[in-house]
């Protein structure tokens, strides 16, 4: 099977574009630790006395935790899915537009999660980027399990 090399580019474009956002959130995470002298482990506390040891113990060191855990949950579903759905020869117009859906949902979805803007925006922004994944699930099995 060949894929059209302008589909693959497109795929290519916002895989590589939500892999950086997925490592972005770790240093993310990291300035929040800092910011808030929270650290997780012991020998990470003997580098910044009168750190805070652990989970759970700053709020916005664990907003930013769990939207990059969401980020985690869902980029990479995108990541296999998008990859599989080249092969069921979308249209680029269509393609370009759930990649598109999907890059720009995870990007507000962050964006609302960190700085708090109330629901539903989060929902939405979630909801957007998790519909272009089950797009792309439905496409992907619709088209192969006639070959099964």
């Amino acid at each position: 099977m060949n894929i059209n090399q302008d589909l693959f580019a497109t795929f290519a474009f916002h895989a590589g574009l939500m892999a950086v956002k997925t490592l972005g959130m770790a240093f993310a995470t990291v300035k929040q630790r800092i910011s808030n002298n929270n650290v997780m482990t012991k020998e990470d506390a003997s580098m910044r006395p009168g750190a805070k040891i652990g989970v759970g113990v700053n709020e916005d060191v664990e907003r930013v935790r769990r939207a990059h855990q969401n980020d985690i949950e869902n980029i990479f579903p995108f990541l296999t899915l998008g990859f599989l759905y080249l092969f069921t020869n979308p249209a680029l117009s269509t393609a370009t537009s759930v990649f598109r859906i999907f890059s720009g949902a995870r990007i507000m979805h962050t964006i609302v999660y960190l700085w708090e803007v109330p629901q539903p925006s989060r929902a939405i922004a979630f909801f957007a980027g998790m519909g272009a994944n089950l797009y792309m699930g439905y496409k992907v099995l619709s088209t192969f399990a006639s070959a099964m």
